[in-house]
């Protein structure tokens, strides 16, 4: 077998110090019978054998883990690159070198708003301003920091001003994601983009995106974000004319492992525990895991006529659909409990609109309440004109968007990725 998997997401702790409206993973306390150092170790062992070159250490808030710089020095020590997904809450200056010295390279600081949302969907005042603390420290000890910003109705409107206080704060990157409804988000669906709204929502990030690039931050799209419409090339990209840069389909179990803290093995970090976990590593190997599980193993027939036989509504007639195969897997699952038709694509959006049609989402049934779970949403198909609904406060348009002073309408056209059939 030809080991594809080369990136790990890990969380280490389910113990946070923030409490986050849209933590997917209910972070807050350690789970039950988490991996003991000894285990850790080992796990770092195994991800090498395997083939990953690369590792995020996550949480819950990673450095809450009291053995965390030991895991990391372990992971760099073993020739893998080792990297740190945090929200930022106390890394002072001092654990930024030591982080340096564990070798941790890279760190994707979270801001998800300007300092009263942030703080509001953090569930922690001062939350932003100890995220840029961290990010200066962080800087300061010679570790390169990215940004990470959930796109929600509470931050939409915020976007391009949350990008100039990133930019001005010194990072290289910038990953961005739509927030969907797992975990404590499944609670608050109320703060979830509806996917009628990406009508305005990408316009708005595509004019940021080109600011960005020519300000030399790179923005990384994630992978909910963009499916084939105008500026597909603009994003995935990065800002250069790459013929090969659109969504390919999911890559879960074909380059990434996710990896929870009590050994669960996922072949994606974000997608539900129960659903998708191949076997947990006090039980089997990781390659036996890897090469043996059918639910790391869902996409290996990507590129067969079964690769797209999960596929339903929408996604099912989509041109796109033997390249797409539906999006990202955790967003279409977490809004219909099974992949396979995913409402947060810009290309079915504008397709409705033509046709006259509108989807929004209605939360049908809770989750249940434990990490990593999802509900279950009805689609509802509309009329375009149809009034909004009364005691929808959040409903995002383009004219609450926040445009920073001084910023000069810019040409947005561009160039369609991949000519769609008429």
């Amino acid at each position: 077998m030809t080991y594809r998997i080369s990136y790990a997401v890990w969380e280490i702790t389910l113990k946070c110090n923030l409490a986050c409206q849209h933590c997917g993973s209910r972070a807050g306390h350690t789970r039950t019978k988490e991996l003991s150092t000894e285990e850790a170790l080992d796990m770092v062992k195994q991800l090498a054998e395997v083939g990953i070159t690369e590792v995020t250490l996550i949480g819950g808030e990673a450095f809450l883990r009291p053995d965390w710089l030991e895991i990391a020095k372990a992971i760099t020590d073993a020739g893998m690159m080792c990297g740190m997904t945090t929200g930022g809450f106390g890394i002072t200056l001092d654990t930024a070198r030591r982080m340096k010295e564990a070798g941790i390279r890279v760190v994707s600081v979270s801001v998800d708003g300007l300092e009263a949302t942030h703080d509001r969907l953090r569930g922690k005042k001062g939350s932003w301003q100890w995220a840029f603390k961290t990010i200066a420290n962080l800087r300061e000890a010679g570790i390169a920091v990215g940004c990470n910003t959930q796109i929600n109705r509470l931050s939409a409107p915020e976007f391009p001003q949350i990008y100039e206080r990133i930019r001005d704060a010194g990072v290289f990157a910038w990953q961005i994601q739509l927030t969907v409804p797992m975990g404590n988000a499944a609670d608050n669906s109320e703060i979830l983009m509806q996917p009628y709204e990406l009508l305005d929502l990408y316009p708005m990030i595509a004019r940021v995106a080109k600011r960005a690039y020519k300000e030399g931050v790179q923005v990384q799209p994630g992978n909910n974000i963009g499916y084939y419409g105008p500026y597909e090339r603009l994003l995935r990209g990065r800002g250069k004319d790459n013929p090969w840069a659109f969504w390919q389909g999911c890559n879960a179990g074909l380059s990434t492992l996710g990896i929870e803290a009590d050994g669960a093995i996922k072949g994606c970090p974000s997608l539900p525990t129960s659903a998708y976990t191949g076997g947990n590593i006090r039980d089997y190997s990781l390659r036996t895991i890897i090469e043996e599980t059918e639910e790391l193993r869902f996409n290996l027939g990507a590129d067969t006529p079964q690769g797209t036989d999960h596929l339903w509504g929408f996604c099912k007639g989509c041109e796109f659909a033997q390249l797409c195969r539906g999006g990202c897997s955790w967003t279409a699952h977490v809004f219909f409990d099974k992949r396979g038709n995913n409402p947060y694509c810009h290309h079915r959006a504008l397709t409705q609109a033509k046709q006259g049609i509108r989807e929004r989402v209605e939360l049908k049934y809770k989750a249940s309440g434990n990490p990593f779970d999802n509900g279950e949403f009805a689609l509802i198909e509309e009329p375009i004109n149809t009034p909004w609904p009364e005691n929808d406060s959040l409903h995002f348009t383009s004219d609450r968007i926040q445009w920073p002073e001084g910023w000069q309408e810019e040409n947005e056209s561009t160039p369609e990725l991949v000519a769609v059939s008429k």
